[in-house]
């Protein structure tokens, strides 16, 4: 596995109780992601906004492609149906994971995380 940056990227399966996933309900995320420093040190962190960006597939076309698209059309993507997900937070690849339906909209179950190699 290549990661955006061009190194390896070793996936790392999710398999621990309390794991915050696509339908963990917003009111419980306080419960769960708790700061790893009792001293609080992380807080001042902890509002700074993310871009986090779950892609589906990509597909390659060209302008005139592009402008001729209308209503019905279709986009075929570089992936099958029940492939993974890339999750990307701020344009970097951190895990990976499976479309679900979370009170009729969609979501993202992470599967595993991605472990960057420095």
């Amino acid at each position: 596995m290549e990661a955006q940056n061009g190194t390896e990227a070793t996936p790392l399966p999710i398999e621990a109780p309390g794991v915050p996933t696509a339908q963990t309900p917003i009111g419980d995320l306080p419960k769960v992601l708790k700061p790893k420093h009792p001293s609080g040190r992380l807080d001042p962190i902890h509002d700074i906004p993310v871009k986090v960006q779950a892609v589906l597939g990509r597909s390659r076309m060209t302008v005139a492609e592009l402008v001729s698209l209308g209503a019905n059309d279709v986009i075929e993507l570089d992936r099958k149906v029940g492939e993974p997900v890339d999750v990307f937070v701020n344009n970097r690849l951190i895990a990976r994971g499976e479309v679900v339906m979370v009170d009729k909209l969609l979501g993202v179950t992470l599967t595993e995380i991605v472990k960057q190699e420095d």
